[in-house]
């Protein structure tokens, strides 16, 4: 009978104490720092976000390939969207091409946003920066891109920080990505011109993400110089700035912006196609 006793005492003994000990284990290390996709009750997502086919993007890219801003801008006027889309002019191009006007993009929105961290780092040795970028200010968004999208990434308040490099961007052009246009920081501007990669910054960066900002969303709804952009919405860059165009009116703003392209604009476009200078 004294055996039975000690044995439940050790089994209660063993269920008392056994939290204890899984507190004091150390977790394994995340593979992203990542939030629940959803949790009931707490987060509440209000604009829903819808997919498109490839054959869905291309058939609409297609529609935009002889407009420009000016036009497009014109078209969303004609159905009834005045001042939609604008996207304030202090989001410029880096560079232009006034030969080829290989500077001027139109695709499919991939977004992705930066926030400004609140943590620090003790010190910037090689193995914490890498597990910031691994962990807390990495770029999943790369498993978004395809060809035909422009990264539309705000890190509007994440001050003089690089979210944009050559080595970066040179990445994501190579997934099929047209162009990137930020509200943030940009930075190895020389060699990006040098690449010819069509880039819209507001601001030059020229500090790194670790210890300055954390990713906080891919291919949710941001803002863009006042501008709302959701992931599938259209958007279009050139020397005359950004214009984002709601996926839902993407069509019959296309076709009423054709009947402001003028003959220089349309010349240009045809000898482009040619492969000749316009």
């Amino acid at each position: 009978m004294r055996c039975i006793r000690l044995r439940l005492c050790v089994i209660c003994l063993l269920m008392l104490t056994s939290p204890l000990f899984a507190q004091n284990e150390k977790p394994a290390k995340p593979p992203a720092q990542l939030a629940p996709m959803s949790v009931p009750g707490q987060v509440q997502l209000f604009i829903p976000y819808k997919e498109y086919s490839q054959e869905e993007n291309q058939r609409i890219l297609k529609l935009y390939e002889p407009l420009r801003v000016s036009d497009v801008s014109d078209g969303m006027d004609t159905v009834g969207l005045q001042d939609v889309g604008i996207v304030d002019e202090s989001i410029r191009p880096l560079w232009k091409d006034t030969e080829n006007f290989t500077h001027r993009i139109v695709g499919i929105a991939v977004t992705a946003r930066y926030v400004p961290t609140n943590k620090r780092l003790a010190k910037t040795s090689d193995k914490d920066v890498e597990y910031w970028y691994d962990n807390i200010t990495g770029e999943p968004y790369m498993d978004a891109l395809f060809p035909g999208a422009i990264l539309v990434i705000d890190a509007e308040g994440d001050n003089d920080t690089r979210s944009i490099g050559s080595t970066n961007i040179l990445d994501w052009q190579k997934l099929g990505m047209r162009g990137v246009i930020t509200s943030g920081g940009l930075a190895d501007s020389d060699e990006i011109i040098f690449h010819k990669v069509p880039a819209y910054h507001k601001r030059m960066g020229r500090g790194f993400r670790p210890g300055r900002n954390e990713i906080e969303s891919v291919n949710r709804p941001i803002t863009l110089g006042g501008v709302l952009v959701r992931p599938g919405d259209v958007v279009m860059a050139d020397g005359d700035g950004v214009i984002v165009v709601p996926r839902e009116h993407a069509e019959e703003v296309a076709k009423a912006a054709m009947q402001y392209l003028d003959n220089i604009g349309l010349e240009r476009y045809q000898k482009t196609r040619q492969g000749k200078k316009p």
